[in-house]
């Protein structure tokens, strides 16, 4: 992925995308548009630490997806940086390359308010809060959890309520149902050419 601007606003969305629903895009037109930033790059994880025993399908699949949820929108961008390396994808070891490969560029790293609780359970937490600004979605009347100053470095952005996963709709595809309206158009058809989430 090619970028040259300078003193750009940049959110980082990352995930499995297995696959990207309408909640990941709201989620990243949510904080766009609260910060203003000026892109949001979505950045699929070619080995996620949490998911190493867990089936997902093949990041062929998954990017195609992506770039098809979000062809429309020039703002938002597919980064395909973690699959450059062929180790588990840690965030401390991406986050490093982003800013050594775009100096000019202020990342936000975009995770769930649930997710924040457990931020002490990453590799390298501490050193990682103070390379990028942590960015947290958070339902309407979600009240944290703990209480750590570390807490006060996160910024949280409260998104429409829509109850949406990607194991949900994987579920749905297993049974026979119809995921029309959970994810975008382009990426139902894709699902349905290529039969994926069917036995």
């Amino acid at each position: 992925m090619s970028y040259q601007g300078l003193n750009q606003k940049v959110g980082i969305l990352g995930g499995t995308f297995d696959p990207v629903h309408h909640g990941h895009l709201l989620a990243a037109e949510s904080v766009r548009d609260e910060l203003k930033l000026d892109e949001i790059w979505f950045m699929p994880s070619k080995i996620p630490p949490h998911k190493q025993n867990h089936k997902i399908l093949s990041g062929h699949h998954r990017i195609r997806m992506l770039e098809l949820a979000i062809q429309q929108y020039p703002e938002f961008k597919v980064s395909k940086i973690e699959f450059e390396r062929d180790q588990v994808s840690y965030t401390y070891d991406t986050v490093q390359i982003l800013k050594e490969r775009f100096p000019g560029i202020q990342f936000h790293f975009i995770i769930g308010a649930d997710m924040v609780e457990f931020l002490p359970n990453w590799h390298r937490y501490k050193e990682l809060l103070t390379l990028i600004q942590f960015v947290a979605i958070k339902r309407p009347h979600y009240q944290a959890h703990v209480n750590d100053p570390w807490m006060e470095q996160i910024i949280f952005v409260e998104m429409p309520q829509l109850e949406l996963s990607s194991s949900m709709i994987r579920n749905r595809c297993l049974q026979g149902k119809s995921i029309r309206f959970l994810v975008p158009d382009s990426v139902l058809t894709y699902i349905k050419e290529n039969r994926l989430y069917v036995d």
